[in-house]
């Protein structure tokens, strides 16, 4: 592990070498899993506000789900997360013409609808952020689904903590971000 400020970071994250190949997996980190994406607090007000600019991206079973459960949920792990369509796929998703799934809030940002990107926590993965009294671990999840994504990163070199600049930038600011290379580069 490596500690920069009040942040633990697993080795894994400097070593695996990592880039989504969407063609691929066509999201299906939107769809797997036991619960929707983990949500921090302050973007609970963030999806309340948005939810209005987001309508035209979602599909009819994600605004129904939306609809029945609310803009988030209390799960049952003790945390916030997204709501999900039958258990599966993130209300907040719509599959594409391809077969793809996009997420809608992320859509509606590119186009200029929101000033909020998507959850951190989607923006992040494959790192997984887990709280401990003061400090935050960040740990590479390792799953089946993004084993194209391993190998396209290891073909093209390039580690994880680097495909994922912007959203650790985005989480925890480019001092941070800064310390951090300095302190992987010296090894």
């Amino acid at each position: 592990m490596i500690k920069v400020g009040e942040v633990l970071v697993s080795d894994e994250i400097k070593e695996v070498e990592f880039m989504c190949h969407l063609e691929k997996c066509k999201g299906a980190c939107c769809v797997e899993g036991d619960l929707g994406a983990p949500l921090d607090l302050e973007e609970l007000t963030l999806i309340d506000q948005i939810q209005q600019a987001i309508k035209p991206y979602l599909s009819v079973a994600g605004l129904k789900a939306i609809a029945k459960q609310g803009p988030y949920l209390f799960d049952s792990d003790g945390e916030y997360s997204t709501p999900t369509i039958e258990g599966k796929e993130c209300a907040y998703s719509k599959y594409d013409e391809k077969g793809m799934i996009k997420c809608g809030i992320e859509q509606a940002y590119l186009e200029g609808k929101t000033n909020f990107r998507k959850p951190i926590s989607c923006h992040l993965y494959p790192i997984r952020v887990t709280k401990n009294n003061n400090l935050e671990a960040l740990n590479y999840h390792k799953w089946d689904i993004c084993n194209h994504a391993c190998s396209l990163g290891k073909s093209n070199k390039v580690p994880l903590y680097k495909f994922l600049k912007e959203p650790l930038i985005r989480k925890y600011g480019s001092d941070w971000y800064n310390d951090f290379i300095k302190l992987i580069e010296k090894d």
